[in-house]
């Protein structure tokens, strides 16, 4: 699971194995033993939550937005 960013106690990562043409780029969250997943493209989106509050899930939406080219040069690098 390569680390992509680590930031006011979040690690941003993906799975090695989810290159797959079937879903779009996206990067997984953990942090305070809660975890999310959240779409790169089309839109920036919440797919799945496991734990985190509205205010820390506005916060991770908040870091992908600014990340967002970071996340996504590394996703296609990693899988390309």
């Amino acid at each position: 699971m390569p680390t992509v960013l680590r930031r006011d106690g979040f690690r941003f990562a993906f799975f090695s194995d989810e290159g797959s043409p079937r879903e779009p780029p996206h990067v997984h969250v953990s942090g305070g033993g809660n975890e999310a997943k959240i779409w790169l493209e089309p839109d920036i989106a919440v797919a799945e939550n496991y734990g985190f509050n509205a205010p820390e899930l506005n916060r991770l939406v908040w870091i992908v937005r600014e990340e967002r080219e970071r996340f996504l040069r590394a996703w296609h690098e990693h899988f390309r």
